[in-house]
């Protein structure tokens, strides 16, 4: 993915949607897969007559399946994440942040179809009214645009992360981040609370699986922020 997309991923994945225009919102974002892994700011490293050697690739692939085994879905959590070995270099809050914008771009696919989806039924394309499915597919999209809205907000304090302070301020910035991610976690599961009660909808299937992809990548995410969160105390 070259440089320029993911340079404009960063200033459109902040933008706050419309409440009046879900559609066009979800429609723009999506297409941009927002793989927000900005260049960082480091601290120089101290003079030595020897600099260390830079991770090999194999370095950072091991990095990422070690850091996955901890997560409740590892092959989810490889697959996902696997192109970001380079980008990552063995540090626990980029894999975090790499794994937060994943989600984030699923999101906000599953935010479109379901935004298109309800459209279709609310216009009757089929010449049948469908109420339940029209009100159940809406409710979905509403919390899914809770879950976007609270997954960009941990996006946004993972990028501004301030690692040089005490460890007190740095647990209280990852506190933000995994009460964020619970909260996104509990609304994809709210998404199809009401599914139950549609009968004979065909794209009810697809849209539970969608959501269940979203939510393993959420899972997969805030398990990675505990143990970057680990990682630091101990």
């Amino acid at each position: 993915m070259s440089q320029k997309r993911n340079t404009h991923i960063t200033e459109e994945i902040m933008k706050k949607p419309s409440l009046h225009q879900p559609i066009l919102f979800f429609f723009f974002l999506a297409t941009l897969l927002p793989l927000i892994l900005t260049v960082h700011s480091q601290p120089s490293p101290s003079p030595s007559p020897s600099p260390s050697p830079s991770p090999s690739p194999s370095d950072d692939s091991d990095f990422i399946q070690r850091s996955c085994n901890t997560t409740l879905y590892p092959d989810v959590c490889v697959s996902s994440l696997s192109n970001f070995s380079t980008y990552v270099h063995n540090d626990p809050a980029l894999l975090a942040r790499a794994a937060i914008s994943v989600t984030l771009s699923k999101a906000l696919e599953l935010g479109k179809y379901l935004s298109n989806v309800s459209t279709l039924l609310e216009i009757h394309e089929d010449g049948v009214p469908h109420p339940t499915a029209a009100a159940v597919f809406h409710d979905c999209f509403e919390t899914l645009k809770d879950a976007v809205d609270e997954m960009r907000d941990s996006m946004k304090q993972m990028r501004d992360l301030v690692t040089t302070g005490s460890l007190e301020s740095f647990r209280f910035q990852m506190s933000n981040v995994q009460t964020w991610l619970s909260a996104a976690l509990t609304n994809e599961e709210t998404c199809t609370d009401g599914f139950k009660d549609v009968q004979d909808e065909p794209r009810k299937d697809e849209v539970c699986a969608r959501v269940d992809g979203v939510k393993k990548l959420t899972s997969n995410a805030l398990a990675l922020v505990n143990r970057c969160v680990d990682n630091a105390i101990h």
